[in-house]
């Protein structure tokens, strides 16, 4: 079942149930200099939705995105532009040109291991670093090189994809990138709030949202009342209408005083979306000439 399908039945079957009762472009080359922050354009929400729990419309959402991920999507390029707040500070928009292979398993055997290379274009402090993971190699390590400056003088290394070394500057390691591993922490965090028995939130769906001119259904959800224990004060998903798949999340914080914006949290949007493009293990081995790890 596509997105938009779920979407529909979704918020009909919840609808009916209450009156009974009372997220092709072409690939971003590396020299792409004209790259700007994401232009994002909403239209006006339907009406909350009042299910069982608010929370299950968008849980069914990405259940069913998540399978048709892993049965539609083997690999993809894309831009992946990002921004994340870390120990309070919220670190500068990177923009990075990446290949992301789907891990594909064969009667109970990895067939093809997950794989992501990543080739940063902005900003200049960071342009040039290049970064490439393959599930299962190395001894299951990344190989990195330094851009910038520091890339001039600085050697490849090899490193733990959590270890501090790496996760420096990061929320996540390189093994949750990509839109597979976004739904599944979706998915994650839902069952999470669900269990907590928290009701207090609402779900309204977005037609007609925009990124950068691509039609959009954009899912939010929303915790009016501040609570420690939440993650988010509201989040944002977008599903790109064409491509079927999210290409857009972000969180945002409570506000700190009446009338401010909610502080941005994190948010990846995946620009420039190509799917199935036919990467191959050339793609990810760090012996390719196009790569400059060597």
């Amino acid at each position: 079942m596509k997105w938009n399908s779920v979407i529909v039945h979704a918020v009909l079957g919840t609808l009916m149930a209450y009156c009974c009762s009372s997220i092709v472009a072409q690939d971003a080359p590396r020299s792409r200099e004209d790259l700007s922050e994401p232009v994002l354009r909403v239209a006006k929400a339907t009406a909350p939705v009042p299910p069982s729990h608010p929370l299950d419309p968008a849980l069914d959402l990405a259940r069913n995105g998540l399978v048709t991920i892993r049965s539609d999507i083997r690999d993809y390029t894309c831009t992946l532009v990002k921004r994340e707040r870390i120990n309070g500070q919220l670190s500068d928009f990177e923009y990075m040109f990446t290949k992301i292979r789907n891990r594909q398993v064969v009667d109970e055997k990895v067939v093809t291991p997950f794989s992501v290379y990543m080739y940063f274009l902005k900003p200049t402090t960071v342009k040039g670093r290049e970064v490439m993971y393959v599930e299962g190699k190395n001894d299951d390590k990344l190989i990195a090189r330094e851009g910038g400056t520091a890339g001039k003088y600085l050697p490849t290394v090899w490193l733990r994809p959590n270890g501090i070394i790496a996760m420096r500057g990061q929320l996540y390691p390189i093994t949750d990138v990509g839109l597979e591993n976004l739904v599944l922490k979706l998915i994650e965090r839902g069952e999470r709030e669900k269990k907590a028995n928290n009701k207090n939130c609402e779900v309204t769906f977005h037609q007609n949202a925009k990124i950068n001119g691509r039609v959009c259904t954009m899912l939010q959800i929303k915790y009016p009342d501040p609570n420690p224990e939440l993650e988010f004060h509201v989040a944002h998903i977008f599903i790109d209408d064409e491509l079927q798949v999210p290409v857009r999340y972000a969180a945002y914080g409570f506000p700190t005083r009446a009338g401010e914006d909610p502080p941005v949290l994190e948010e990846y949007t995946y620009l420039n979306l190509k799917l199935n493009v036919g990467l191959s293990d050339k793609d990810f081995d760090d012996t390719n000439s196009e790569y400059n790890f060597r």
